[in-house]
C-alpha cells in the first residue's frame, strides 16, 4: 500500500548553547527567523525550547514572544513547548495558559522516567539527575491534552515509556492527536551518557514489534547523532514512519543548520518518491482536533 506523506519534526534548540553549535536559536527574535526558515525548507512541526523556567505565566509569555512573529506569518504553523519547572517539580500551568490562546494545537508527555548524565573520565555514565514521570504525572499530562485539545507528542527515553502509552491507548484513553516518538541514543545521549535503545535498525523494529497494531502515528529520532546519516531516516520513511530531527539532538562534526537538516531530510523523502507533509497535511495524519 503507497503510504501518506512524512511529517518532519525539527526540535530547534533544546539545550544546546552556541558554544557546541552556533546556528542554534536562543533568543526569541532568533527562535521566530530560524522557525519560519524551517517550516519554508519544509518541517511541519516545530519544537523549541526558551531561555529558563519558572512562574507559568512568565513562561506561557516568553513562548508567544518566539511564535507570535511566526504565526503572523505562517497561521497553520505547528509549534510546542517544552515542560516547566518549579522547585524541581514538574508544573503545566505554561501548557494551560498556551492552549487557551488557541495558537498552540500540540502539547507533550514523557510517559516514563530515565536517568540521564555525563560519564566519567573512565567512561562509567554519572551524575544524580533523574527525569523523573509517575504514572500520576503521566495521566496528568495526558489528562490536560484531552482537556485542551491539543495533541500530546510522547517521546520514548526507553521502551518501557511505550509501554505505558500503549495501556492507554488499549484502554481508549489516548488523547486525539497523540505522536510517538522513538529516541534511540548513540554513545553521547543527550548529556554524555547513552540511554535507552541504540541508534541501529534493529532498535527501531524493536520499537516497532512493541507498537503492534496500534494505529498512532510515530517518528524516529537519533539523540547525540544524525537521523539521516545513520540511516534511519530513510529506514523509518521505508517503514511507514516519520522523522524528528533538529539541532536539540545533533552531534557530530559539523555544524549544520536546522534548515540544512530538514533539507537532508526532504532529500531522504524525495529519493523514496515520498510527499513531505506540510503543516496542515501534518495536522490530518496526527487527526488533531479542531479548535
Amino acid at each position: 500500500m503507497e503510504r501518506g506523506a512524512v511529517i518532519i519534526e525539527s526540535a530547534i534548540n533544546g539545550i544546546t548553547q552556541k558554544s557546541t553549535n552556533p546556528h542554534v536559536p536562543r533568543t526569541a527574535a532568533e527562535i521566530a527567523v530560524d522557525a519560519l526558515a524551517t517550516f519554508q525548507a519544509g518541517a511541519s512541526i516545530i519544537h523549541n525550547h526558551i531561555s529558563g523556567s519558572g512562574e507559568p505565566a512568565t513562561v506561557a509569555e516568553e513562548y508567544l514572544n518566539c511564535w507570535r512573529p511566526v504565526l503572523d506569518e505562517r497561521p497553520d504553523a505547528l509549534l510546542y513547548p517544552t515542560a516547566n519547572a518549579i522547585d524541581g517539580r514538574l508544573d503545566l500551568r505554561h501548557l494551560e495558559i498556551l492552549g487557551a490562546t488557541g495558537l498552540m494545537r500540540l502539547s507533550l508527555c514523557d510517559p516514563g522516567s530515565v536517568n540521564l548524565g555525563g560519564v566519567g573520565p573512565d567512561g562509567v555514565p554519572v551524575g544524580g539527575f533523574v527525569y523523573s514521570n509517575s504514572y500520576d504525572s503521566i495521566a496528568e499530562q495526558l489528562e490536560l491534552s484531552a482537556s485542551q485539545q491539543l495533541g500530546p507528542s510522547l517521546a520514548m527515553y526507553e521502551p518501557g515509556f511505550l509501554r505505558t502509552a500503549l495501556a492507554w491507548w488499549k484502554a481508549g484513553r489516548l488523547p486525539a492527536g497523540t505522536m510517538f516518538k522513538f529516541y534511540l541514543s548513540t554513545e553521547r545521549g543527550y548529556l554524555g551518557a547513552p540511554f535507552g535503545l541504540p541508534a541501529t535498525t534493529l532498535a527501531l523494529d524493536a520499537y516497532l514489534e512493541l507498537l503492534g497494531d496500534c494505529p498512532v502515528p510515530w517518528a524516529v529520532s537519533v539523540v547525540g547523532g544524525d537521523v539521516v546519516e545513520t540511516g534511519l531516516a530513510r529506514y523509518a520513511v521505508e517503514r511507514g514512519g516519520h522523522i524528528h530531527l533538529g539541532l536539540e539532538f545533533f552531534a557530530g562534526e559539523r555544524t549544520p543548520t536546522n534548515v540544512e537538516l530538514v533539507n537532508e531530510a526532504v532529500a531522504v523523502c524525495d529519493a523514496l518518491g515520498v510527499a513531505v507533509a506540510t503543516c496542515d497535511e501534518a495536522a490530518e495524519i496526527l487527526e488533531l482536533p479542531r479548535r
